[in-house]
């Protein structure tokens, strides 16, 4: 049988192992999707749009009106000067983020990730053949040093990755820290990859502002963003690619060549998203809510550490005073508690940490939260 590519065979799964459905009765704090339904109205936009027919071959980057609607959004809300032209509607942001590795990274360049990170970014890096150099970000607040930042380019560098709001920390980095980051890519010809998922999901009181916003940042950065996670829209597959023109046309045709464009028949429900923001704020409430609960809960156990998430719904633990590590903890939570969460020891920066997730529904947190006490604290 032909070999199959080393870099291939060298992928790993990020959180997936961690992510399969457990056994029944097993309470799951781990899934990274919130806990609602999509709104029914965008729903009912695709239901509507398939019963019409409309599933036959569109424009690849997305129909004209999809684009031009999340580019005014885009525009509007965070003041990114995307033209209508600049906007990939893509199959997920997993595929807009590998449209943005292809296109700033060559082989054997490196790219400057803020650690602990999602395990994707990484991967996707060795996928198009880079090296991820990752810069640690230290607990409680995971907050970048920028002085970190610059000491680790070096001639090879030619992007660095922004997540903000984090997956897996919650950090939300400032205005100053965004600005400086900026700065620093514009100093030294660098590409800026901004995965923008959670940008809505900020609970203090930190103003986003976003990389390609700040003045020279725009030429240099490839925002990724849509609607998985703020409109409950993540089994949906619907991603948000924005760049400068001339970068889109070449990333529509890395899509034209690949996957053609996402159903036609969902770009009535993604234009509609795109306008309707009206569920959002509902949800962040909920998130808030679940988040205090979360926070309260784990402060019961002593063993357990909790760092205050700023914004996503992802807590960081630190178990460290349990004498495991963060594998061994997860591995022994499933078999012993019942309870199934993220260990991080696989990441930089995440050692003896796990990531809890608080868009669970209530009882699913209280029980989860319950198990772990009853069977640390004995």
């Amino acid at each position: 049988m032909p070999d199959i590519p080393d870099h291939l065979i060298r992928l790993k799964g990020g959180f997936k192992a961690f992510l399969s459905p457990p056994p029944e009765g097993v309470v799951r704090l781990t899934v990274g999707e919130p806990g609602f339904d999509t709104p029914k109205n965008i729903s009912d936009a695709a239901s509507a749009a398939l019963a019409s027919g409309d599933t036959h071959y569109t424009r690849g980057e997305g129909r004209e009106e999809l684009c031009t609607a999340w580019a005014s959004h885009l525009r509007s809300r965070w003041k990114i000067p995307v033209e209508d032209e600049g906007i990939i509607i893509t199959p997920g942001a997993k595929q807009a983020l590998l449209y943005a590795f292809m296109v700033a990274v060559r082989e054997k360049d490196e790219v400057v990730l803020l650690a602990p990170c999602w395990p994707t970014h990484a991967e996707q890096v060795e996928l198009v053949g880079g090296k991820p150099v990752f810069v640690h970000c230290e607990a409680p607040s995971f907050h970048p040093s920028i002085d970190m930042i610059r000491g680790a380019i070096t001639e090879k560098t030619s992007a660095i990755v922004i997540n903000s709001p984090n997956n897996p920390t919650g950090a939300v980095y400032t205005p100053e820290e965004m600005i400086s980051i900026v700065q620093l890519a514009i100093e030294h010809d660098l590409w800026i990859i901004s995965d923008e998922i959670y940008t809505e999901l900020i609970w203090n009181d930190t103003e986003y502002v976003a990389p390609a916003s700040v003045l020279g940042g725009f030429e240099r950065t490839l925002t990724v963003t849509g609607p998985s996670k703020t409109h409950a829209m993540t089994g949906w597959r619907v991603g948000v690619f924005a760049a400068p023109t001339p970068i889109a046309k070449v990333v529509g045709r890395l899509q034209g060549n690949t996957c053609s464009h996402i159903p036609s028949f969902l770009m009535p429900a993604a234009e509609l998203a795109a306008k309707d923001w009206s569920s959002v704020e509902k949800f962040r409430e909920e998130y808030i809510r679940r988040r205090e609960l979360m926070l309260s809960m784990l402060e019961q156990i002593p063993s357990l550490s909790a760092s205050e998430p700023e914004g996503a719904f992802y807590v960081m633990v630190d178990v460290r005073q349990t004498g495991m590590d963060a594998t061994t903890f997860a591995k022994r939570a499933m078999e012993e508690a019942l309870v199934q969460v993220i260990p991080l020891d696989s990441l930089p920066g995440g050692e003896g940490y796990i990531r809890l997730s608080y868009a669970a529904d209530d009882d699913v947190i209280r029980e989860g939260i319950q198990r772990l006490q009853s069977w640390l604290v004995q």
